[in-house]
């Protein structure tokens, strides 16, 4: 986290902006005691969409009410300018002379509540919707919401969406409390419903705009975001005064630029008792093998910290990384050495790994979920069966078991553990404080441990895949000592 040197110098113009700060003058110390001073390059801060942009008459509506709330005592620095803002990258690489490698630094406004509001919360009307399939955290994401826009904001007029993005005009909002939303974080699932596509643009703005809304906070995966940055275009082209903010969800946490999203830590932590029991299972046999399959399509973040959190795992298999099954350096030749060696042995694969290995008819190749995502085929089920395959072809008259556990819906279905919770918590109220200041078409998310603003468009096309040359992969690998099925 930062603050540049002219306050107030980037609020809603058009463009990056590039600030120079006084370079400070530390003194670093290299392996040959040569001292370098060095400096920061430019900053350049993003653009964040606000409703000013296009509606020029714009005007606050008045001073933040967290002046008046009893529990809050706002003093110097209490409220976040424009001025303040968090860096992309905080890891740097000095060049011999003393000067960072990198031609610039991306920068973001930093998240928290303003000074000054646009919004009059007495005539404020908000609506919620939870889009995509189910994540730990949703219900709490829900409830903070509802709770933060009436007792921070005085915001009487919330409603919910029910069934996703279809449910903006295929049935009637359901008005929400404090009172109604109190225990919803400790359910599952989400209490509002959700589904898969729905998605109809013109549909959805144009019942925003007959009922009223004029906040909209949209709580989904990568393809709700997508939707999200369209409603958002929509809105600003008919030139409502709406302010738009997505919260990402997604488990697998495969949503680019944040640090991580809400229900990953609970889900990593809900997979060890798969792996444990795999691993019971695997250990009480007679050359038995473990497999668990994780979610993760397109990245495998919650297989990999699920294999170093548990340390009973002997292979971890990634999207990010190919795997094969014959011959030297395959799977088959690593799980037979490692059955000789300790008699059983765990596998755990993500759901988007070896799909390519996958036999496919011509009419599977085609097959798309709602989303428009394509259909992966059962990489554990396909799995199990090459491993038997192998086994009765190689030693037919010994005895072999692989246990198959699958998950999934065990993992989406809990509520969020407490890390999540409070997670979910700082989420929703960075986006209510964010719309509350005007900012539109916005992410709230972490970037380096401190929560900022981030363009929609932005969060919706970039992707969190699995750095297989950082030293987080390599860290797998010594833990399994599991091939790196690298054919020569």
């Amino acid at each position: 986290m930062a603050n540049l040197s002219q306050p107030e110098a980037t609020n809603n113009t058009a463009g990056s902006a590039t600030q120079n700060p006084p370079p400070p003058q530390q003194q670093l110390n290299d392996h040959s005691d040569d001292h370098h001073a060095f400096s920061f390059s430019p900053i350049t801060l993003q653009k964040l969409p606000h409703l000013k942009e296009y509606l020029q008459d714009l005007q606050y509506a008045c001073p933040n009410p967290l002046d008046r709330n009893p529990f809050f005592h706002p003093s110097d620095g209490f409220y976040i300018t424009s001025s303040d803002i968090v860096l992309r990258h905080i890891v740097s690489c000095l060049s011999p002379s003393g000067t960072l490698h990198s031609p610039h630094h991306l920068a973001y406004i930093r998240a928290g509540p303003r000074k000054n509001i646009f919004f009059d919360p007495t005539t404020t009307k908000a609506a919620i919707v939870t889009c995509g399939g189910l994540c730990p955290g949703m219900n709490t994401v829900l409830r903070e919401l509802v709770v933060g826009l009436w007792d921070l904001y005085g915001v009487r007029q919330i409603y919910g969406i029910k069934a996703g993005y279809r449910g903006f005009y295929s049935s009637l909002p359901v008005e929400l409390s404090p009172k109604m939303v109190h225990n919803w974080h400790r359910k599952g699932g989400t209490v509002l419903g959700t589904s898969r596509g729905g998605f109809d643009l013109t549909k959805i703005v144009d019942a925003i705009q007959n009922h009223g809304f004029d906040q909209v906070y949209i709580i989904g995966g990568d393809g709700t975001m997508r939707g999200a940055v369209k409603i958002f275009e929509e809105i600003r082209r008919r030139n409502l005064r709406v302010g738009v903010t997505g919260i990402p969800k997604t488990v697998d946490n495969d949503v680019g630029i944040i640090d991580r999203s809400f229900g990953f830590q609970t889900a990593v932590e809900m997979a060890q008792q798969a792996i444990h029991a795999a691993h019971v299972e695997a250990e009480s046999a007679v050359n038995g093998i473990g497999l668990v399959k994780l979610m993760g399509r397109s990245t495998g973040h919650i297989t990999l910290h699920a294999t170093l959190s548990s340390r009973d795992v002997d292979c971890c298999l990634i999207p990010e990384t190919g795997f094969y099954l014959e011959g030297k350096g395959g799977l088959f030749e690593f799980l037979e050495q490692r059955l000789k060696d300790r008699g059983h042995a765990v596998v755990v694969v993500a759901e988007g790994a070896g799909q390519d290995l996958i036999p496919r008819t011509k009419a599977q190749e085609e097959e798309r979920d709602e989303s428009g995502n394509r259909d992966f085929l059962d990489v554990g089920a396909w799995l199990k069966s090459e491993l038997k395959k192998w086994w009765d072809r190689d030693h037919p008259h010994e005895l072999f078991t692989v246990k198959y556990i699958d998950p999934t819906y065990m993992i989406r279905a809990v509520p969020a553990n407490a890390t999540d919770n409070l997670y979910c918590t700082l989420v929703a109220h960075s986006a209510i404080h964010g719309v509350m200041a005007g900012y539109t078409g916005f992410v709230t998310g972490p970037i380096n441990g401190n929560h900022a603003y981030i363009p929609l468009i932005d969060v919706a096309q970039a992707k969190n895949e699995v750095n297989i040359k950082d030293h987080k992969w390599e860290w797998v690998r010594s833990v399994t000592n599991q091939p790196d099925f690298l054919k020569s």
